[in-house]
């Protein structure tokens, strides 16, 4: 598929920041529009994808940030689940050829993840926390509509971090405690949740690509409907803490902070993305110390920045 239009919700976001320019360069005669309208106002909504009537439309506005979304459970479902059926009904209606990709989450296998074996998409939904559960429940809506003849990729992406993630993430909340220590004159302690955990990281950049070749590949991704995007080689975070570290030269205090323990928390996650590989080519590319030495300058230029 080349698409002519593409929708694009959540640019502004950490992913969208790197995603349109990842799809301008994939697709570079395509119209890219970010979307205007807020995702939970339903007829502004339709009332611009009516205007552009897309043959593609990445959906990516959400409440990412677990803590966010416990905070504000309610705003967490308005925009994950009402704003996502707002998309799609929008789309049904004005553009019913559209491709919709759906950035779902690895999140909402929660429980299914609790094994530390690698889940593929066959595995039940079972979110522990807010953000998880609005996730699944959007995700299980947007698959019930396949049958009314929506077109829609649920894309479910393992763990991914680069520059310009918010410091609510685990790599980011090391990193900018790393770089004031290092370059902001900063106590040399860093507060820190669960290290025993195991997560499944990706770089934003390589969760990327997979969304450009989603809707390159749209036809034959569209006949499963769900891929899983992985890297499928857990890594425990007491180990990228002290990879962080090195890359900074400091060696502080680790400090166990109780408000970052998660009690939903699984030990271990880690993806089966078999048939992301089977149908885009795609695998990740970036190496990790790179992923790591980008975001750790992420932070140092904006503490420095910051004076």
């Amino acid at each position: 598929m080349t698409p002519r239009r593409i929708l694009l919700t959540g640019a502004t976001g950490f992913v969208g920041g790197h995603l349109g320019p990842a799809l301008r360069r994939g697709f570079p005669d395509a119209l890219l529009h970010a979307a205007a309208a807020d995702v939970t106002d339903a007829d502004a909504l339709a009332a611009e994808v009516a205007a552009l009537a897309p043959d593609a439309c990445v959906h990516l506005a959400a409440i990412a940030a677990i803590p966010q979304a416990e905070h504000d459970p309610d705003t967490a479902w308005r925009v994950n689940l009402g704003g996502t059926l707002h998309l799609a009904r929008a789309i049904q209606r004005h553009a019913p050829d559209s491709v919709l990709l759906f950035a779902s989450s690895a999140d909402v296998y929660g429980r299914s993840m609790a094994a530390g074996l690698p889940v593929d998409e066959r595995a039940l939904l079972a979110p522990t926390n807010v953000y998880a559960a609005s996730k699944a429940a959007a995700d299980l809506a947007l698959g019930a509509m396949v049958g009314r003849g929506l077109r829609v990729v649920r894309v479910r992406a393992f763990n991914h971090t680069g520059p310009g993630q918010s410091e609510a993430f685990v790599i980011p909340a090391f990193a900018r405690q790393a770089a004031a220590i290092a370059w902001a004159g900063a106590a040399p302690v860093l507060r820190v949740g669960n290290l025993d955990a195991e997560r499944d990281f990706l770089d934003v950049r390589d969760v990327c690509a997979a969304y450009v070749a989603c809707l390159r590949h749209a036809e034959a991704v569209l006949a499963d409907g769900i891929l899983n995007i992985a890297s499928g080689s857990p890594r425990q975070l007491r180990d990228v803490m002290a990879e962080l570290l090195a890359l900074a030269a400091i060696a502080p205090t680790i400090e166990l902070d109780p408000a970052r323990i998660r009690p939903s928390d699984i030990p271990r996650s880690c993806g089966d993305a078999a048939r992301a590989r089977r149908l885009l080519g795609w695998s990740p590319v970036v190496p990790w110390e790179q992923t790591l030495r980008d975001v750790l300058d992420d932070w140092r230029r904006r503490i420095t920045a910051a004076g």
